[in-house]
């Protein structure tokens, strides 16, 4: 039922973007350069709008878009609510899943990081 719904949502959101697109470019161009300046997508030079903004409302934003959000549907997690058991990769290259490393009573730490 979840997965209806947001499908539902989603190509509504995709036919009204697509036609608002169609009837007013420069507005939504404008719009659409507004998400990128939130997400800092535009601050690459190299990444310009005519590059992406054109794929915004399409077919294939429709299937990404669903299937981001389908995924999420697994990962999910609700205060006072069992984790999700999400996978995750081994520094060795291992698939396993976040509560294979549960120790008895012990929490579970998950720590964050990059490196360069």
């Amino acid at each position: 039922l979840q997965k209806i719904l947001i499908f539902l949502q989603v190509t509504t959101c995709v036919v009204v973007g697509k036609t608002l697109m169609i009837l007013f470019p420069n507005a939504m161009r404008r719009y659409i350069l507004r998400q990128g300046e939130k997400s800092r997508m535009n601050q690459n030079p190299k990444f310009s709008y005519e590059n992406w903004g054109p794929t915004f409302f399409g077919f294939k934003y429709l299937l990404f878009v669903l299937k981001v959000k389908w995924k999420r549907l697994e990962d999910e997690a609700y205060e006072g609510h069992p984790a999700p058991n999400t996978p995750v990769v081994t520094f060795t290259g291992e698939v396993r899943h976040l509560l294979d490393f549960m120790r008895d009573n012990r929490p579970l730490i998950l720590n964050f990081g990059s490196c360069t």
